[in-house]
C-alpha cells in the first residue's frame, strides 16, 4: 500500500500520552485560557471515543483528533457569542454614492516597520500582545483570534458566529486599530 492508501487505526489508550500536550498547546493558543484548553482537550477525547466507530482510517489519528478539537473550539466560541447576545456591529465607511457600506483594504491599519520583525520571537512582545488582546471587547478578541491567529476562513467565522462578512471586517478593523494603539502605547513607546 502507498502512503495515500494507508489505513490508519485508532489507539485511544495512547491518546493522552501521544496527543494531550499537542492538543493542549493547539487549544490554548486559540482560546488563551489554560482551564478552557484542558476542558476542550477532554471533550475532544470524549467525542473521539464516542465517534470512534465513524473513523474511516483515511486520516492519521492526530489529524482526526485535531479536526474534532477545531470543532470544539468553534462550538466554544459559538457558545460565548450566543451567551453574550448577537448584537452585530454595523458601520458604513462611506455614506454616499456607490461605495456606501463597503469595506476597503486601505482602511486596515498597515503593518509596523520591519524593525518590529526582530522582536516577534520575544516573550515580552508576546506577553504585550496577549495583554492587548485581553483589553479588547470580548467579541473583538474572539473574532480577531479566529481570523488572525487560528486562520479560520471568513465564511466559516461568519457562519459560526452568525455575522455578515462586512460585520466581521468592521470588527477586525476595530480590533486591529485598538491593538495598534495598545501596542504603540505599551511596546513601541517604551
Amino acid at each position: 500500500m502507498s502512503d495515500s492508501q494507508t489505513k490508519h487505526t485508532l489507539q485511544p489508550n495512547k491518546w493522552i500520552d501521544n496527543y494531550a500536550d499537542y492538543l493542549f498547546n493547539y487549544a490554548v493558543t486559540r482560546v488563551n485560557n489554560n482551564d478552557t484548553a484542558k476542558d476542550l482537550v477532554q471533550e475532544t477525547f470524549f467525542a473521539g471515543l464516542k465517534s470512534a466507530k465513524n473513523f474511516e482510517g483515511k486520516a492519521a489519528e492526530r489529524t482526526w483528533l485535531v479536526a474534532i478539537l477545531k470543532r470544539k473550539i468553534i462550538d466554544y466560541y459559538r457558545k460565548i457569542n450566543s451567551a453574550k447576545g448577537k448584537a452585530e456591529v454595523k458601520m458604513n465607511f462611506y455614506e454616499d454614492g456607490d461605495s456606501e457600506g463597503n469595506w476597503l483594504e486601505e482602511r486596515v491599519p498597515q503593518t509596523w516597520s520591519n524593525d518590529a520583525d526582530k522582536y516577534i520571537e520575544s516573550d515580552e512582545l508576546k506577553s504585550t500582545i496577549d495583554k492587548c488582546i485581553e483589553y479588547l471587547p470580548e467579541k473583538y478578541a474572539m473574532v480577531f483570534r479566529m481570523k488572525t491567529i487560528q486562520e479560520f476562513e471568513t465564511e466559516e467565522i461568519c457562519k459560526e458566529l452568525d455575522i455578515t462578512a462586512s460585520n466581521l471586517w468592521v470588527i477586525i478593523h476595530r480590533a486591529r486599530t485598538q491593538l495598534r494603539k495598545c501596542m504603540e502605547d505599551n511596546w513601541f513607546n517604551n
